[in-house]
């Protein structure tokens, strides 16, 4: 059994509201064990801060404990390496894209964080990072229109970044990494982004003939 970081947050500010008041009464009397009930104090206290800062950082993030849909994008070719990639994330929302290229490339940041902070309730977290086009021919990748669009929320605090920046989180983070997977796009198709303990994969959701005829969900805005 795991405790949501925001719970842990919350009780280990209680505990150090209860040590510091035990503390306080006892300064008189004792003063070494209330000056030892305030230095426990402290330290919950910063625990605390720092569980809370953890469950702020990975908003956005979802944790990954099998092989879960992180994405459902549906493709449009308009011209030769021109197409839309119409995207529905796993939380609903839907976003479009005018992507330029001979296929369609999406990664994600992913978090694995070590036993202890298992304990905490942080498991292997991701987050969808970007969409882009990618071309098929490495001189096109070099020259040709480059297209690529963040799927990132927006979070105020990102864990992914926020362990690069601070070495102190390296004993609560086991590894963070990216992963990337990408397909062509020369035809329609409705495909599922995948995320999997190995990283990204994607899959197509429906086999070209059953498609023929299907309603078209509605679209985001088109960027």
């Amino acid at each position: 059994m795991t405790l949501d970081p925001r719970i842990a947050a919350f009780v280990l500010a209680a505990a150090s509201l209860c040590f510091a008041v035990l503390g306080l009464r006892t300064a008189r009397r004792r003063p070494l064990r209330a000056s030892l009930g305030v230095l426990v104090a402290l330290a919950l206290l910063g625990a605390a801060a720092l569980c809370a800062v953890l469950a702020a950082s990975v908003h956005g993030y979802r944790a990954l404990t099998r092989e879960e849909i992180a994405a459902t994008i549906e493709i449009q070719p308009i011209v030769s390496q021109r197409f839309v990639a119409h995207v529905t994330l796993a939380d609903g929302r839907s976003r479009s894209f005018q992507l330029a290229g001979d296929e369609l490339y999406v990664d994600a940041r992913v978090l694995k964080w070590h036993p202890f902070a298992n304990l905490l309730g942080l498991h292997t977290h991701y987050a969808l990072d970007r969409i882009s086009g990618r071309y098929a021919d490495i001189e096109d990748e070099r020259h040709a229109p480059r297209t690529v669009f963040t799927l990132v929320d927006g979070a105020p605090v990102d864990a992914f970044l926020l362990r690069r920046k601070h070495e102190a989180l390296a004993p609560l983070v086991d590894a963070s990494y990216g992963s990337g997977t990408f397909t062509a796009a020369d035809r329609p198709a409705v495909l599922e982004v995948r995320v999997s303990t190995t990283g990204l994969l994607l899959r197509e959701k429906q086999p070209r003939a059953q498609r023929v005829g299907a309603t078209v969900p509605r679209r985001g805005t088109l960027q």
